[in-house]
């Protein structure tokens, strides 16, 4: 069983060594990784067709590891199609961030899963939400990512579906136990819109805690220290 990783942050983000320790708890053995050689955040469903893609093997980092100089979609179907020939799952993230609500029409994070889904491969998108005033433990998203992976693998998906994960950013003294895993839908609306002017150029400024908390859906799931788990279809 060959499962490829990727991600959206890029091979070198903490987030997938994070996520290859979840292989590990779950199945034994570490995932092959096939990621950007560079960031790609927000990057949404973006792929190279004009281009040839660079593929650089990392045996430094370990076996099975590709930088691929394209986004993480891309390294999805480069994964599939010219490296591997037998992937039966495929994990994005840890992302550095939520992907939740319409997060998921932006994220390469989640494109990842979507392609994936698209050849009907089994995938699982996993964001970790950031409250900038606490630090990320990624020992610990590697355990509460472990929980989730075993959980949802054992629900059947209707073809060319696929799940979004979002780990909520606990307090340092709650990290000794693993919050409620929580089905949900996503959030249909859009992000807080401020900008911050200067001169005839503007910024973005929307705060990402300000947004939506309707009931069950994974913005209030994840917002309320639970793990928000959503199916997606293409």
């Amino acid at each position: 069983m060959t499962i490829i990783l990727t991600n959206d942050d890029g091979i070198d983000a903490e987030g997938i060594w994070s996520l290859q320790k979840s292989t590990e708890l779950v199945f034994g053995t570490k995932g092959a990784i096939a990621a950007p050689s560079r960031q790609y955040s927000g990057c949404g469903h973006q792929v190279t067709t004009d281009t040839p893609i660079s593929i650089h093997k990392r045996d430094d980092l370990g076996e099975h590891i590709y930088a691929i100089a394209g986004s993480p979609a891309d390294c999805v179907r480069v994964a599939i199609a010219h490296l591997y020939s037998d992937v039966q799952l495929v994990l994005s993230g840890i992302n550095h961030g939520g992907n939740m609500g319409v997060d998921v029409y932006m994220s390469g994070t989640v494109a990842a899963v979507r392609e994936a889904a698209f050849h009907n491969i089994p995938a699982i998108a996993i964001s970790h939400y950031q409250d900038r005033r606490i630090p990320f433990d990624w020992d610990w998203a590697a355990r509460a990512t472990a929980v989730v992976i075993k959980q949802i693998l054992e629900i059947k998906l209707p073809p060319q579906s696929y799940w979004n994960v979002n780990l909520p950013h606990l307090e340092i003294a709650d990290l000794d136990s693993i919050p409620e895993i929580v089905f949900c839908e996503k959030s249909s609306q859009p992000l807080p819109l401020e900008f911050k002017s200067d001169g005839d150029r503007v910024t973005y400024a929307g705060r990402y805690n300000l947004r939506d908390r309707s009931p069950n859906t994974d913005v209030d799931v994840c917002f309320s220290g639970k793990i928000a788990v959503t199916q997606m279809s293409v």
